[in-house]
């Protein structure tokens, strides 16, 4: 199996551990973990990233 490769939004500076982190799977799935817990994880698959996106896009609120 591929090690997943996750990226840190723009906005986290790396300067401190707590960032999210995103990584795609070979299913396109999206993984999502916090850099100080790194094997918890979540994961959307295609439909529900596209929805979150959407809606934080959208301006709602969580």
């Amino acid at each position: 199996m591929k090690e997943l490769t996750f990226v840190r939004p723009n906005r986290c500076d790396n300067s401190g551990p707590n960032c999210v982190e995103v990584g795609v799977d070979a299913d396109r799935n999206r993984i999502v973990r916090n850099s100080q817990r790194p094997t918890e994880q979540v994961i959307f698959d295609e439909a529900e990233w596209s929805t979150f996106v959407a809606s934080v896009q959208a301006g709602q609120t969580f």
